[in-house]
């Protein structure tokens, strides 16, 4: 997975930054914009040091909730996949191991029976 750098806007630093002055908590503002406490201490110095001044770059609009909900159930279907396969690899072990005690079947070896070569036939000359 390649993280990228978060890129936020100018109104979501001044937002954070308000709810900061309002008297909400570095912790608490922190978690709701779901960024670090040092950021937000950043911005917050950025802010009083010139408000004309501060954030100055465009910044990048946040995942919409939208492509957020699409990869998350993305994820879910590939996981569903994924137990899916491992519910019947463990089905067809069980199953091996019941036979192989049974006395039924041999015991499993690393080579398959049908990839086994034949010798092939002389040729005529």
């Amino acid at each position: 997975m390649i993280l990228t750098r978060r890129k936020f806007t100018k109104e979501f630093k001044l937002a954070a930054v308000r709810r900061l002055e309002m008297g909400g908590s570095v912790a608490e503002v922190a978690r709701a914009c779901e960024v670090n406490a040092n950021v937000l201490h950043r911005w917050r110095k950025e802010f009083r040091d010139g408000v004309e001044t501060a954030f100055p770059g465009l910044g990048r609009q946040r995942q919409s909730e939208e492509n957020r909900i699409a990869e998350l159930e993305q994820k879910i279907g590939q996981q569903t996949m994924e137990i899916a396969f491992l519910k019947r690899v463990l089905q067809r072990t069980e199953e091996a191991r019941k036979l192989q005690a049974m006395g039924v079947v041999r015991p499993f070896t690393n080579k398959s029976s049908a990839n086994k070569r034949k010798p092939k036939p002389a040729k005529k000359a």
